[in-house]
């Protein structure tokens, strides 16, 4: 299996390191990746971590636009300056920098979630929480799809 699944919570070491979820590491070595590319995600307290394919998506988006206007510019500061490399150690480990702290809000555990071709980090009450809305969304979006293919109104 080749996707980002499932999800895991592990806890900071004493020296900022995080062991990523064995599975995940797997999937990372399966698709070559030599280095992680990590960037703060737009509308959650989460970073979205990927190989270079990651980036590459990003960067052909920003190659799309027009460089004279402001969303290329604005697309470039957001996958460039709210981004950063990853290193695993020998160990499948990473640093938790003051950088993805900042975002997230991690302190002590940190919350891995598979997202298909990446996978995204979490503080795990943060991760709980958003998991729970995301839930409510779509059980209240189940609803009224079933509610209308029975022909009622809502």
């Amino acid at each position: 299996m080749d996707r980002f699944l499932s999800n895991a919570v592990n806890r900071i070491d004493a020296k900022g390191r995080v062991s990523v979820p064995a599975h995940f590491r797997s999937v990372v070595q399966k698709r070559g990746y030599s280095e992680l590319y990590a960037l703060r995600a737009l509308e959650t307290p989460a970073l979205d971590v990927g190989g270079l394919d990651l980036l590459d998506r990003y960067e052909q988006r920003i190659a799309q636009e027009d460089p004279f206007h402001r969303t290329a510019d604005d697309m470039s500061f957001f996958c460039h300056g709210d981004g950063m490399f990853l290193k695993l150690d020998q160990d499948g480990r990473i640093t938790v920098t003051d950088f993805m702290r900042e975002h997230t809000g991690i302190s002590l555990e940190v919350a891995f979630v598979g997202r298909g071709s990446f996978f995204q980090m979490w503080e795990p009450e943060r991760l709980r929480a958003h998991g729970s809305e995301v839930r409510a969304r779509l059980l209240k979006l189940r609803q009224g799809t079933v509610t209308k293919a029975a022909g009622e109104t809502e």
